[in-house]
């Protein structure tokens, strides 16, 4: 099977419109030089890249539809962190051959969330090389209301939605530090393989959120670019800090549900804190969104995560102080030994 004939087979969809290329904000899709969109007028264009390399990003055993599903979940989570709304996307894929099973799964789950939040497919490039999947998504905003990082004022509080660490338990699991049951283990593993970008949430916190950013790398590591692009008053440099309380953090790993129901967590019967924790502000891989808003629009935050199906917890305070302070449920100061995930580290 020739370049071409891989295209037209698996990744143009005519009688798909929403994930063809063909949409009210797409003129031209697949099949010119270029793909033209045409944003909605007086809107912004956002833009995002994202690179999924095999054994870095995503293990060879994974089914190809749930990578596929990832491979664009994770671009659509950037446009959720900025408010935006998507508009379409390319896909630039390295493959070491043409396995036609595994193109059929990919393009499966690829299609399938494009055409959940109408973003089509407009272009892109494929070649041959080690397995290598880039994604660049476009999506449009409002001015002045796209949620960015550096918006976070003293007096905010901290939000986070969904849940946290499950995708870090799952890696652990596959690592061998940690036995679960088959249930635990199978709804941290989907957490991992298929995260929900929260695309509709994003958009309900225009004007509501101050500063946003999704959690890839570790809710602590992406929390901190926030506090170092946001300042705590005018004229101020160095960035703001922020108060977590653990115990309600900790509250937002999924998994306890799991072992709270009477089904033991681990081979020794529970998660210790600390593997809690380590999962929760460390583990990474969860794509959901961390903002922050002022405490005056507490019940609208909620309001916007209620009209979006979308769980939203509140788990600190920006403070004027930088850096990160984590405490218990009594307000006492804990040590911070938690650090995210790093390429090049």
């Amino acid at each position: 099977m020739g370049e071409f004939d891989l295209i037209r087979r698996y990744f143009a969809r005519p009688s798909q419109p929403e994930a063809s290329g063909v949409s009210a904000g797409t003129v031209v899709g697949i099949g010119d030089d270029c793909a033209i969109l045409q944003p909605t007028p007086g809107m912004q264009l956002a833009i995002s890249s994202d690179m999924l390399v095999e054994g870095r990003h995503f293990l060879s055993t994974v089914n190809p539809a749930h990578l596929g599903h990832k491979a664009l979940a994770v671009n659509l989570s950037d446009l959720a962190a900025c408010g935006a709304r998507p508009l379409g996307f390319t896909l630039a894929l390295s493959l070491p051959s043409v396995n036609e099973a595994w193109l059929a799964g990919f393009s499966h789950g690829l299609f399938a969330l494009a055409g959940a939040h109408a973003c089509p497919l407009v272009g892109g490039d494929t070649t041959r090389g080690p397995l290598n999947i880039c994604i660049t998504v476009f999506g449009e905003v409002p001015p002045g209301q796209a949620l960015l990082r550096s918006g976070a004022k003293v007096g905010d509080e901290l939000w986070v939605s969904g849940t946290l660490g499950d995708a870090r338990l799952a890696l652990e699991v596959f690592r061998g530090n940690v036995s679960v049951p088959a249930e635990v283990f199978d709804a941290a593993r989907m957490r991992m393989e298929q995260p929900a970008p929260r695309v509709a949430l994003g958009q309900a916190l225009r004007g509501i959120a101050s500063a946003a950013i999704d959690v890839s790398d570790g809710l602590l590591g992406d929390l901190g670019h926030v506090l170092r692009a946001s300042h705590a008053g005018q004229g101020t440099t160095g960035g703001v800090g922020v108060r977590i309380n653990t115990a309600k953090a900790a509250n937002l790993f999924a998994s306890n549900l799991i072992a709270a129901n009477g089904h033991p967590a681990c081979a020794d019967g529970h998660f210790s804190s600390k593997m809690q924790l380590d999962c929760v502000l460390a583990g990474g891989d969860d794509y959901e969104l961390a903002f922050t808003a002022p405490a005056a629009l507490h019940s609208a935050v909620l309001a916007a995560g209620l009209s979006t199906s979308t769980l939203v917890t509140c788990i600190g305070q920006i403070e004027a102080e930088p850096g990160v302070r984590l405490v218990d449920s009594e307000g006492q100061l804990l040590h911070n030994s938690y650090s995210s995930f790093d390429h090049f580290a």
